[in-house]
């Protein structure tokens, strides 16, 4: 089976990380002015022996159902889905968890940030949440091609063996009296972010070992969700570098 990634952004990295695995690549023809960008992609996937069709727009339209397409389609192996016995066999620093995360422009915009981040894994729960579509391929600009997916059946039993393993588990919520940057986020650490507007479910929130909220202004007291995720994931690593350089620096 293969899925379909639709935008030049994610065709390219599609084929970056998977190379030959491609099944096919489909290119608008007829691009005019917009056609450079189409003609890189087709000599990139014929660099990796990726098999390259010109068709016009309205078989791109068809296949990807309307979807903002930009004139590339790339045909690619499904990704892998984790178990999280297998994602914490890696030793993890940074994970990121989401809860009833349903649209999929923030989903993706999630996995780009974790992605740039540095974050080991990504957990989301198989319900309530939004699908792994071209959509989220699109809103990842291809970062999902490089990030460690891990899908759960239960949120809340799925943080157990992440503190089992040491992780400070960190829910975000507006709420809490706790700031995130006054945490010591250098131990290995799981930013879980809620829906805007709901946050977290119950039972997430009390299987966090911590409750931290984002330092905003009034009137505002809650973020967008994607925001909320890379402003988190910033700070674990802005800590990091931090501490990072102090050790280096000589006495």
């Amino acid at each position: 089976m293969s899925r379909i990634v639709i935008g030049i952004q994610p065709v390219r990295e599609a084929i970056r990380v998977h190379g030959n695995a491609i099944e096919r690549v489909l290119l608008m023809q007829g691009a005019g002015k917009d056609s450079r960008p189409l003609d890189g992609i087709a000599r990139w996937s014929e660099a990796h022996d990726v098999p390259v069709q010109r068709v016009d727009r309205l078989q791109l339209d068809r296949i990807t159902h309307g979807g903002s397409h930009q004139g590339a389609v790339a045909f690619a192996p499904e990704l892998e889905i984790l178990a999280i016995h297998e994602l914490l066999a890696s030793n993890p620093t940074l994970i990121t968890v989401l809860d009833r995360i349903t649209d999929p422009q923030n989903f993706g915009a999630i996995i780009r940030s974790s992605v740039a981040f540095l974050a080991d894994g990504i957990i989301w729960p198989e319900h309530d949440s939004a699908p792994l579509s071209p959509a989220t391929f699109r809103a990842s600009a291809g970062a999902i091609e490089h990030a460690r997916l891990c899908r759960v059946s239960s949120l809340p039993a799925a943080l157990h063996p992440l503190r089992d393993e040491g992780m400070l588990v960190v829910g975000l919520a507006g709420e809490s009296s706790t700031r995130l940057e006054d945490l010591s986020l250098d131990r290995p650490t799981a930013i879980v972010v809620g829906a805007e507007g709901s946050g977290l479910r119950k039972g997430v929130r009390d299987a966090c070992e911590l409750l931290a909220r984002l330092p905003t202004a009034p009137p505002l007291d809650t973020l967008n969700a994607s925001v909320s995720a890379a402003i988190a994931l910033y700070e674990v690593r802005r800590q990091r570098m931090a501490h990072d350089h102090a050790a280096a620096t000589p006495v």
